[in-house]
């Protein structure tokens, strides 16, 4: 039997949650709603369940992973509810209970514990320099040496623990199963929707943002192919004609289709950019001053300006900690991560019986 958290609706409005209490139940959002199905009903369960305060079967559901945002069920509602930004806020409260560190949920509740972990980053780094800890070729080595480190740390010791739990919350605590077969047969979702996130395309042709999916696709390959030239191929180091143009374009592309992100959360041109939690302005902006830091300390190199500016590479390896060690652990980035997961076990748990046992 599920249990009653009954703070679990003012909890939820730390996250991010506006006005979803204003739903009467009508459920006008889930048939309005392209994505939702009879496998998976939403936005209108979520919404009794918060208001509810049913959290043991939110915490079980990839119901909001399957969610994109498009607007069309806040856009509906007859009560102003906003159940896609509910969506979005139990994501983020999603994210705070696979975090087996829980840093996630003090990160996402207060932008305070944002700030000071930026700052406890940037005072560390600056300090280091001022006292002559490394010689600059140290500083550039040490931080390669950090870029290839971090990755594999964050990933073993944070996010493939997170992901376990995510798997043992949705798949393992509501069938008590394991059937093999259908994770290697899915397996395809993960990587097709991990790297182009097409389901966004399902909504309604009238409400897709193309524009947003053609940057945001942009956006993935770019950073993908960014992390591979300046971690495995050390792009500040090599004198390869063809990945110093590479590098300058993809690190350009970030830095262009980030602006573009911002411009759209001031504007708030569209329903995914209506309410902006400060983890969604921390994410677009660190990865817009990476691109860019980037891409102007590959120039200062190539100019033969960073010995005497070195303050700029300094710069770039502060945003590249920050960004490393809270943003993609703890932030933003990780919905992309949890939502093609989200992908992977829904097609595992909606495969048919006869397909998992089928020899």
């Amino acid at each position: 039997m599920a249990t009653i958290n009954f703070k679990f609706s003012k909890d939820i409005k730390k996250f991010g949650a506006k006005d979803f209490d204003a739903c009467f139940n009508c459920g006008n959002c889930t048939a309005i709603c392209d994505l939702s199905d009879s496998d998976n009903s939403f936005p209108r369960k979520m919404i009794r369940y918060t208001t509810l305060g049913i959290q043991d079967e939110i915490k079980t559901s990839l119901d909001p992973w399957l969610c994109y945002y498009c607007g069309d069920c806040s856009q509906s509602c007859p009560r102003q509810a906003n159940p896609g930004n509910l969506m979005m806020s139990l994501r983020r409260w999603l994210t705070s209970k696979y975090d087996w560190t829980g840093l996630s949920g003090l990160l996402y509740r207060s932008m305070w514990n944002y700030i000071i972990g930026f700052l406890f980053i940037a005072i560390f780094i600056a300090g280091a320099y001022m006292k002559d800890v490394f010689t600059q070729e140290e500083w550039l080595h040490y931080g390669h040496l950090f870029e290839m480190f971090a990755i594999a740390g964050v990933f073993v010791v944070i996010l493939f623990p997170n992901i376990v739990r995510m798997w043992f919350f949705s798949v393992w605590k509501p069938t008590k199963k394991i059937n093999i077969k259908p994770y290697f047969v899915a397996i395809t979702d993960l990587l097709v929707h991990m790297f182009t996130q097409k389901r966004s395309l399902d909504c309604q042709k009238e409400r897709t943002d193309t524009l947003w999916y053609v940057e945001h696709l942009l956006l993935v390959f770019s950073y993908l192919s960014l992390l591979v030239i300046t971690v495995f191929l050390d792009w500040f180091s090599t004198e390869s004609v063809f990945l110093n143009v590479f590098g300058y374009v993809v690190s350009g592309v970030i830095f262009i289709v980030t602006a573009d992100f911002v411009r759209r959360r001031i504007h708030k041109t569209s329903e995914k950019s209506k309410f902006s939690h400060p983890s969604d302005w921390f994410f677009v902006i660190w990865l817009f001053m990476m691109g860019l830091s980037a891409f102007a300390v590959r120039l200062f190199i190539d100019l033969d300006l960073l010995e005497n500016n070195f303050w700029l590479y300094l710069f770039h390896l502060t945003i590249l900690v920050q960004w490393a060690l809270i943003i993609v652990p703890f932030g933003k980035w990780t919905h992309f991560l949890y939502r093609s997961f989200a992908m992977y076990f829904a097609r595992i748990l909606n495969t048919p019986d006869k397909e998992k046992t089928k020899k």
